[in-house]
């Protein structure tokens, strides 16, 4: 029985994640209140109370769960020797992880002001920090370094300012994803002997 009932709780909890999400995207987080998640949600808000306080909470939430295969792809890419294939792996996991929290990503993204003031501002500054620590080389040249990183801004421009550009989902990641790639190469060809 208490199988079956953590199963239920934990549906009702992405259920609020995802409703409170798309909330948030439609309208902001500012203007967004907990009694309109409970209504989209047909929930009363002390039902909504039991799993979230605040706005913040299920913020959080959604962050932890969604950005944590960027916690695990960091903590992989500690122990893993710099070179080419390593960088390669850590840009395809990368924008992997990125097309499956997109709906995250576009919130942060049109909300960052919002998301400065709220403690995944600095989460998301300490999981960025982490990211670039794993794919430079610090002994690579700056202009090498640069590149390494372009990368992974490269996968975030994709993301965001190519959802609007006609054409196949598929095709675009793709061609993000090779654009990452070959700046990954291009710093590593460079940094060579």
């Amino acid at each position: 029985m208490d199988g079956i009932r953590q199963q239920r709780r934990g549906n009702t909890r992405q259920r609020i994640q995802d409703v409170a999400l798309e909330l948030f995207a439609e309208q902001g987080y500012e203007k967004t209140s907990l009694r309109e998640i409970a209504e989209r949600l047909e929930v009363t808000k002390a039902a909504l109370y039991y799993h979230f306080k605040t706005k913040e909470e299920i913020l959080v939430s959604i962050f932890t769960d969604l950005t944590k295969p960027i916690e695990e792809l960091i903590e992989w890419g500690k122990d893993q020797p710099h070179t080419l294939e390593t960088k390669h792996e850590i840009v395809r996991r990368y924008g992997q992880a990125l097309t499956d929290a997109a709906p995250l990503f576009r919130f942060m993204q049109e909300n960052q002001a919002t998301v400065r003031e709220l403690q995944i501002g600095d989460s998301f500054k300490h999981r960025m920090r982490g990211l670039r620590d794993i794919i430079i080389d610090p002994d690579a040249p700056l202009a090498d370094q640069v590149r390494c990183v372009s990368a992974i801004f490269t996968l975030h421009a994709g993301t965001f300012f190519l959802q609007d550009v006609e054409g196949d989902p598929e095709e675009k990641r793709a061609a993000v994803l090779e654009v990452a790639i070959d700046l990954v190469t291009q710093a590593h060809q460079g940094s060579r002997p």
